[in-house]
């Protein structure tokens, strides 16, 4: 009996113990960049889990990278204007290339990182492109007997209520100046009224504001919308025609905003190496397919034939004051008069 008892309370011990914890890579990106299945083929390979987390805007991906000093992710995906942030910030590590192996195959112009703007610093590599698109409009062809050709259609009262913009402070800020003849990231003191008047226009012009692709379709369907801004490029043009959509995308004649997103990995990360395989296994030639087949996106591994060398592209660039950007969008989408801030 007593032998039963020492075995009964062995066994019982040994349940009670937790099993050893599977490591567990933290991952914040944008919608479309870390489906499930490929998600589930890193996770099997590695005999890891991911934790991805999703980010609808840059001013998010700020608040969530800066919170607890990264220390809440490991690896995330930021355009290269951002990035300058991050590396300022020091919120960010320097990247061993010789763990990414498949920055080899990428197209020459993504090769040589001190070319690209905002990714290195004193010799050190910092983030690693992945994907890119321009800003351009999608119209309604129904809806436009021809093609709109300047951002000023946003502003249009003709379409009043049938407009879909982005949420977010820095790239309406830029457009607007855009559109005013100004530059679009190095806005002056004595301009910066002007733009918030023509940005309380805008707001209302549009039927919302939108954060995500998968939302800006829904709201362009469903609300016979004739005219949208679109953040994520040809992504949401994709999805649209996915759905059924006849529409059509144009390049502004004052030119469009464009992203280069990369990853990068936060000073807080938990295992550098695992970090650095997971932009590996992104930067997979059958993995960055994928993201242009389902996406609709560019990739840093095959040449883009739909590439328009005659479109004016204007690559992002840090902003004059994001902080002042930031406040001052929080009046204009809350509907704050322009006296009040």
């Amino acid at each position: 009996m007593t032998h039963r008892l020492l075995l009964l309370l062995i066994v019982g011990l040994t349940l009670s113990l937790p099993s050893q914890a599977v490591e567990t890579l933290r991952v914040l990106t944008w919608p479309g960049y870390a489906d499930s299945d490929l998600v589930k083929a890193f996770e099997k390979k590695y005999e890891v889990r991911v934790e991805v987390s999703f980010v609808s805007s840059d001013d998010v991906l700020r608040q969530k990278i800066s919170a607890n000093q990264g220390g809440d992710f490991d690896v995330f995906a930021a355009n290269t204007a951002e990035m300058q942030h991050y590396m300022a910030q020091k919120l960010v590590l320097p990247l061993r290339l010789a763990n990414i192996p498949n920055t080899a195959n990428q197209l020459p112009r993504f090769r040589h990182a001190s070319s690209i703007p905002g990714i290195t610093q004193l010799g050190e590599v910092y983030a690693v492109p992945y994907t890119y698109s321009e800003m351009g409009l999608i119209f309604d062809r129904k809806q436009f007997a021809q093609a709109p050709t300047s951002l000023a259609a946003m502003w249009d009262p003709k379409y009043k209520g049938r407009v879909l913009a982005f949420d977010t402070s820095s790239h309406n800020f830029s457009i607007a100046s855009l559109l005013l003849d100004g530059k679009p990231f190095q806005i002056e003191d004595k301009k910066f009224k002007n733009v918030v008047n023509h940005l309380i226009a805008l707001r209302r012009n549009v039927l919302t504001f939108y954060a995500l692709p998968e939302e800006s379709v829904e709201l362009f369907l469903n609300h016979s919308v004739a005219l949208m801004f679109a953040n994520y490029g040809t992504q949401q043009l994709k999805l649209l025609r996915d759905a059924g959509a006849d529409v059509g995308y144009v390049i502004p004649t004052e030119g469009a905003l464009a992203w280069l997103d990369c990853w990068a990995i936060t000073r807080g990360v938990k295992n550098k190496n695992l970090a650095e395989r997971w932009i590996n296994y992104m930067l997979d030639k059958k993995v960055s397919s994928e993201l242009t087949r389902r996406q609709g996106l560019s990739n840093t591994i095959e040449a883009d034939s739909a590439t328009r060398d005659t479109d004016k592209i204007i690559w992002l660039e840090p902003v004059e004051d994001d902080k002042r950007r930031a406040a001052l969008w929080g009046h204009i989408i809350s509907g704050d008069l322009p006296g009040r801030f």
